[in-house]
């Protein structure tokens, strides 16, 4: 049956590929077509050919993570966020690098082997040269978002998936990673793809952003937009100059609205471009460049812009701060809740006496934040914090990343070696999330080194460490330990003391809380909510927990102007919500339902509610697009 199917499709790319066009069908397509075309005459594949995908050795794999390290780190919890929007099932949320080798993979750990059956392996290499026309190693040749359908993949093995990708760009246009979504599910149309494939795009920009905010934190950086509103968003242009002035790098956002090629840009002074001397802009510069204010192009189109920077003007006197051995030692979160503070107190009270703590809560109900509060506020404050997520780690390389290796102990290992996260730990504390996703071999070395007080690198000596642990998960690890995926006796030396973190719409401390994290995120600014805002914001169901709101408020301080924020400058979603009552996330019931309105609101707001511009972003047609906003009662709205 496969072999039938297999030759049929084999069939159909010969047709295309010979000119012979067919009006329907996935060769239609001519961004398909041409992908076809290179497998055959560039590449020499077979689309009939069966063969295991080409999977790098653990030692050039390690290596090529070690690269990407900084991009791994930053992509990891986007990938797990965008995992929970797509509701899970179903689907694998992948990253690559620039050459189509997977580096990391999250799934539901049930459907790992689905997916490892479809080829999509740890260190297996997707570009087009080996697996023909895909969602990744096309989008490497594409360098663009696309959506590669089950018909269109060129080997005739690759039609059961389906595959959303998108290019990541380092800070000088070069191809750094690419982000995709698969999916194995038969059910799964091109149509549905579309809020897949916004989500992707979504997650992607934001991950590009965030490197490119970080590979330039010591340079001046402008970040600009033709919208107020929109500088601070994924969408605002990103430009690092130096302190002559002279531009270091922009990203594509910034080129589009300044009208210019990377080329023309790099080692100009920012005079060139803008109307104003480099002194004004730099009497601009603020260290947290939350206002925007106008800024003019040279050739007189009108920009909102932030300068991230120390002001060259005379600032007023600084007042010294107080030694970090002289502070308090304060716990640095929110405690208004009673139950919440006397957990704390407890933690406290164990954690002092080497005792472990287990915290359990939703995702992004503040487990990290907790477990630093508790180190910040101990002894042991002035040492180590390190954090290790076991579920945005892969199975194969967490070995690594928790003990280390010794140098040239495996092929491919970094000649001076790897210290381990216990090892840089020591003295301090080791958080460890998601520890329910931790592989039962590496469990078992765990609980020797909570016993021994010794680490074993790879290939190394055993050598002591004194570090406290502190864990956390979102899963039921008594119910893990009964099916056998998680050891008893680890559970029960981790089990301490068992601290439930509740989610943010348990919480009685809401208000108190929502001032507390918008004083952070404001940095000294002083910004006042108004009641209707306020309201809003206390009344949303925040199924993302404290790391949604604090992502929502540290946008609206980057966003603030005159200090006030009213109804409307909050997120089109948390506007819906307040205004009707029906129109919530309804408790994550309905996730996919959510996902794809989010997707849509994240596009019209992208397009400033520009309805064929929309539908071209999302691939759809116009009246595809009318036809989601009805079934999701999105009403339409002036542009002006």
């Amino acid at each position: 049956m496969h072999n039938d199917h297999f030759s049929r499709h084999a069939q159909q790319v010969l047709t295309v590929t010979r000119g012979q066009d067919p009006v329907h069908g996935p060769g239609s397509d001519p961004s398909i077509a041409r992908s076809w075309l290179r497998c055959l005459e560039d590449y020499h594949l077979d689309p009939a050919l069966t063969i295991p995908p080409t999977v790098l050795e653990h030692g050039r794999l390690l290596e090529s993570r070690e690269r990407l390290q900084q991009v791994l780190h930053i992509a990891g919890s986007e990938m797990n966020s965008l995992h929970q929007q797509l509701s899970g099932a179903g689907h694998a949320v992948l990253l690559t690098d620039a050459r189509g080798v997977i580096l990391n993979c999250v799934t539901a750990p049930s459907e790992r082997k689905i997916f490892e059956r479809a080829g999509l392996w740890l260190g297996a290499d997707w570009s087009e040269a080996c697996e023909g026309t895909n969602g990744i190693g096309t989008c490497l040749v594409e360098r663009q978002s696309l959506t590669i359908h089950r018909d269109e993949h060129f080997r005739g093995r690759h039609t059961g998936l389906t595959c959303s990708a998108s290019p990541v760009f380092d800070p000088h246009g070069e191809l750094l990673a690419v982000l995709d979504v698969s999916s194995a599910r038969e059910a799964v149309s091109r149509q549905s793809q579309f809020h897949t494939m916004a989500l992707v795009n979504l997650s992607a920009k934001m991950i590009e952003s965030c490197y490119f905010l970080r590979h330039f934190e010591n340079h001046w950086l402008l970040r600009f937009h033709l919208q107020a509103e929109s500088v601070g968003l994924f969408s605002e242009g990103l430009l690092a100059f130096d302190g002559e002035g002279r531009v270091c790098a922009v990203n594509q956002s910034a080129l589009n609205l300044l009208g210019q090629l990377r080329g023309g840009l790099l080692g100009q002074s920012v005079e060139a471009f803008f109307d104003c001397s480099l002194d004004e802009l730099l009497g601009r510069a603020s260290a947290n460049a939350s206002a925007s204010w106008p800024l003019r192009t040279r050739d007189g189109r009108g920009l909102f812009a932030v300068l991230r920077g120390q002001p060259r003007s005379v600032p007023s006197p600084v007042v010294q701060p107080v030694p970090l051995l002289e502070k308090p030692r304060e716990p640095g979160i929110c405690l208004g809740d009673a139950a919440l503070q006397n957990d704390f107190r407890k933690a406290l009270r164990v954690f002092e006496r080497d005792v472990p703590l287990l915290i359990n809560g939703e995702t992004g109900s503040g487990k990290e934040a907790f477990a630093k509060a508790v180190h910040h506020a101990s002894l042991r404050a002035d040492k180590t914090f390190v954090a290790l997520n076991c579920a945005a780690i892969p199975e194969s390389l967490i070995e690594s990343e928790l003990f280390g290796y010794r140098g040239g102990s495996f092929t491919g290992a970094l000649k001076e070696g790897m210290r381990g996260k216990l090892q840089q730990a020591d003295g301090g504390t080791l958080f460890l999330d998601e520890i329910g996703d931790m592989p039962l071999a590496l469990q078992t070395r765990l609980l020797r080194v909570l016993e021994d007080r010794l680490v074993v690198p790879i290939g190394g000596e055993p050598q002591p460490v004194d570090v406290r642990i502190i864990s956390a998960t979102h899963r039921d690890l008594l119910e893990r330990v009964a099916n056998g995926t998680f050891r008893e006796d680890l559970y029960y030396r981790l089990n301490g003391l068992d601290v439930a973190l509740p989610a943010l719409r348990e919480r009685s401390d809401k208000s108190q809380l929502l001032d507390f994290l918008l004083a952070q995120e404001a940095q000294g600014q002083q910004i006042v909510l108004d009641v209707d805002a306020r309201q809003a914001l206390l009344g949303f169901s925040w199924p993302g927990n404290v790391r949604q709101l604090r992502t929502v408020l540290r946008t609206l301080a980057a966003l603030c102007d005159g200090g006030r924020v009213g109804l409307n400058d909050l997120p089109v979603m948390i506007r819906q919500a307040s205004s009707q009552a029906q129109i919530t996330v309804r408790g994550g019931k309905q996730p996919l339902e959510d996902a794809e309105r989010l997707a849509l609101f994240t596009a019209l707001e992208q397009q400033r509610w520009h309805m064929t511009l929309t539908a071209q972003q999302l691939g759809v047609s116009r009246n595809t697009l009318y036809r989601k906003l009805r079934k999701h009662g999105i009403s339409l709205r002036s542009t002006g």
